[in-house]
């Protein structure tokens, strides 16, 4: 016997009290959970320091701590995008595309939630609220599995939400936290599907290569993030470099964060001295091409240690750290051959003067996000307007790139008739 078959069949009861809840009802609830995790975020950071010391006693490299951090703005940030959910239009019960057939049937579509949504995450305990809030809004009940890293986070995060949701009157198991961070535990959940609708991974590549493999519930690929950007001949050097900049090294850890760097052959000896000291000064390891190896080992003399060839095992790499793979093309054709051939189709970008080539780009890239001069670090459910993301969706089926409320969604077809038989 599945021993999360207890929480499932919480989870699955709760699915009747989400769609009895009214519009104004769930945006009075997201603004007091809002209020609670800034109210109580000084207890939050203290059991997110607890998870913070085991970190580092384990050895965590710097990218996974800063995923793992909170501080007292990024509470403040998550309670923002909580409250930005709160003021999005309702999407539950909208009718869609109602036709009049011949015989006097109206025929509509109406939006529906999915049901008991189930996410397992690693590291980031702002997932915790973020997913919590989306589901909510579009009256889905939640079953969250987060990583042993941050979970003691979690369990406090999860507690303020519970608490907000007792003080509005709502059922509160329409949130659920699996609290055990073995692997065991992993493999119940993923069986559980006499009660969870849809399961949705986020983290790494192992972790999402587990679920597609062992999971008997429908599954929804948030994939990893080997991003890249190419340079192309006409493009503006200064804006290049700093928009790669920012893509590599705003914030190490993230999916979108660029990890792979195209450029046309006609712009290495404009573009690469300034970047090998923006990148270089900020501890950024390259990993070159053979063809520019000796180039850049003689402009970096002084920063040799951090010039390496490229392997080509580096070429399909998301590093999540202080490292960046190059690559030198012939012509722009090339480059969309590379990107889509080394890609985990989550976001690229092109930066060019040249609109015949930016228009090329993003219809031939086959990614969920296509940028034009600019940077990938926009592949983001707040930055997109959706005040949160349950998940950056690689593949095609239901949904892509940033998961916000449409796609926590589904429809029913809604039929009224007059008394109409078949015949």
């Amino acid at each position: 016997m599945n021993k999360y078959n207890s929480m499932g069949q919480v989870a699955w009861e709760a699915k009747e009290d989400m769609l009895s809840l009214s519009y104004n009802k769930k945006v009075e609830a997201l603004n007091l959970v809002a209020d609670y995790l800034v109210k109580n975020a000084t207890f939050i950071l203290e059991q997110n320091r607890i998870d913070l010391d085991n970190a580092y006693a384990a050895g965590m490299k710097e990218s996974l701590i800063d995923r793992l951090s909170l501080t007292l703005e990024r509470i403040e940030d998550i309670a923002s995008g909580i409250r930005q959910v709160a003021d999005l239009d309702e999407k539950i019960g909208n009718m869609q595309d109602v036709k009049i057939r011949p015989n006097g049937l109206k025929v509509g579509k109406m939006v529906v939630p999915l049901g008991v949504v189930g996410v397992i995450y690693e590291s980031r305990p702002n997932v915790t609220a973020d997913v919590f809030a989306l589901c909510f809004k579009t009256s889905n009940v939640v079953i969250l599995k987060g990583g042993s890293d941050a979970i003691n986070s979690n369990k406090a995060i999860v507690a303020m939400i519970k608490a907000a949701l007792d003080e509005s009157g709502i059922n509160n198991n329409c949130i659920n936290l699996i609290e055990d961070t073995d692997r065991e535990s992993l493999k119940e959940f993923m069986k559980l599907d006499e009660y969870v609708d849809v399961l949705i991974p986020r983290g790494g590549k192992g972790l999402i290569d587990t679920v597609k493999r062992n999971s008997t519930i429908p599954v929804i690929e948030t994939g990893t993030g080997n991003c890249h950007i190419y340079v192309d001949e006409s493009a503006d050097v200064d804006m290049a470099v700093s928009i790669i900049d920012n893509a590599k090294t705003q914030r190490l850890g993230v999916c979108n964060a660029a990890e792979s760097l195209v450029l046309h052959k006609s712009v290495v000896e404009r573009v690469m001295p300034k970047l090998v000291d923006v990148l270089t000064e900020k501890e950024v390891e390259l990993r070159v091409d053979e063809s520019m190896y000796d180039y850049i080992s003689d402009i970096a003399k002084e920063k040799q240690s951090y010039i390496k060839k490229a392997t080509d095992e580096d070429y399909y790499t998301e590093y999540l750290d202080r490292i960046i793979s190059i690559k030198v093309v012939e012509n722009i054709d090339e480059a969309i051959k590379h990107i889509n051939k080394c890609s985990t189709k989550h976001s690229e970008s092109i930066i060019t003067s040249d609109y015949n080539n930016a228009n090329k780009f993003h219809k031939l890239i086959d990614s969920a996000a296509v940028y034009v001069n600019a940077s990938t670090r926009f592949t983001d459910g707040f930055e997109y307007g959706f005040g949160a993301e349950i998940g950056i969706s690689t593949q095609k089926l239901h949904a892509r790139g940033p998961m916000g409320l449409d796609a926590l969604t589904c429809n029913k077809y809604v039929i009224f008739g007059e008394g109409q038989v078949r015949k």
